[in-house]
């Protein structure tokens, strides 16, 4: 695909981070999209800012769903088709949230609505969208995994579950993809994409997307299970209520201003590696550097107290 120009594509989660960056630059080079996001504010903003550096004739379109309700991906698709045809080119499957850390301590509501997002928002949006792929002439469908789909840590003391196995899936998925679409679909291509550690608001959209208050509105309770959470990283559990609030900001704001890579520069990374036709998009040099390691050590992968692999600033790919 050597070219975005006359388009049509499909982005998740674009009301910020990637997702908001690949709309921008798909809209700037003559792709018609259409994004979806939980977050009408954040969709606004993406409107505005990709209509402003859109190529002449560029259509955007703004969707409110939840990608892991199947219901609400197809009502997105039959929005999509209405104001788009029945055909699309291109599918960013870019959605995603953290959370459900640890399968054993936390809460089986959370660990179940991160998987749902990061899994089966990409399977829902799959299911809905190929045919409209199949439709096209030449097309590509578009996967998020991360890091975390092929080293399913964060470093010591900080479980990651729930992420690290919808990131897996995903990673499968596509990879299963590429030899079914041969045969069924062949001028269908498949990528799957896996950045490090991105500067993005994932972290407080997380907190967002499960209904927890701001910093400075942390209860009691809230201010509680913070403690023991930043215990859990070494730090001391009997913090003054104004330190702890300072801490979750600071801890949402370095995630996005400490990475070593923009949104903008890894949604480049994205689209240099889709107009290539690469079934493996690598984003980050954290990202190429963690790959080898695993490949070099997968024995050593998890052993800490040994060689191990260096904790990522973050770990998600976030978006």
């Amino acid at each position: 695909m050597g070219t975005f120009a006359g388009k049509r594509a499909v982005v998740t989660g674009g009301g910020s981070g990637m997702g908001r960056e690949l709309v921008i630059q798909l809209a700037a080079e003559g792709a018609s999209v259409a994004t979806c996001d939980v977050s009408a504010v954040g969709l606004t903003e993406t409107l505005a800012r990709a209509e402003a550096g859109a190529a002449e004739g560029v259509k955007i379109t703004t969707h409110i769903c939840d990608v892991s309700d199947e219901s609400a991906v197809l009502a997105f698709r039959d929005e999509v088709v209405a104001a788009h045809g029945g055909v699309l080119e291109l599918v960013f499957n870019n959605a995603g949230i953290g959370g459900g850390g640890s399968f054993l301590a936390d809460r089986r509501e959370d660990w179940e609505r991160t998987f749902g997002v990061d899994w089966w928002g990409v399977y829902y949006c799959s299911r809905a969208f190929l045919p409209l792929l199949i439709a096209a002439e030449e097309a590509r469908l578009v996967n998020t995994s991360s890091v975390n789909g092929f080293w399913a840590s964060l470093g010591p003391g900080v479980p990651h579950t729930a992420y690290s196995t919808a990131k897996f899936a995903v990673k499968g998925f596509s990879e299963a993809l590429i030899e079914d679409l041969r045969i069924n679909a062949p001028h269908v291509g498949v990528s799957v994409v896996m950045p490090g550690h991105i500067g993005t608001d994932i972290v407080a959209n997380s907190r967002r997307y499960f209904g927890r208050p701001e910093p400075d509105e942390l209860t009691d309770t809230d201010l509680d299970a913070t403690r023991q959470l930043l215990a859990g990283r070494g730090m001391p559990g009997d913090l003054p209520a104004d330190q702890v609030r300072d801490i979750v900001k600071m801890m949402e704001e370095g995630f996005r201003t400490s990475a070593p890579l923009s949104a903008a520069d890894a949604a480049k990374i994205i689209l240099e590696g889709v107009r290539a036709g690469r079934w493996r998009i690598l984003v980050g040099d954290d990202a190429r550097l963690l790959d080898e390691q695993v490949r070099a050590d997968p024995e050593g992968a998890y052993d800490h107290a040994g060689v191990g692999i260096a904790p990522l600033g973050g770990g998600n790919s976030a978006r």
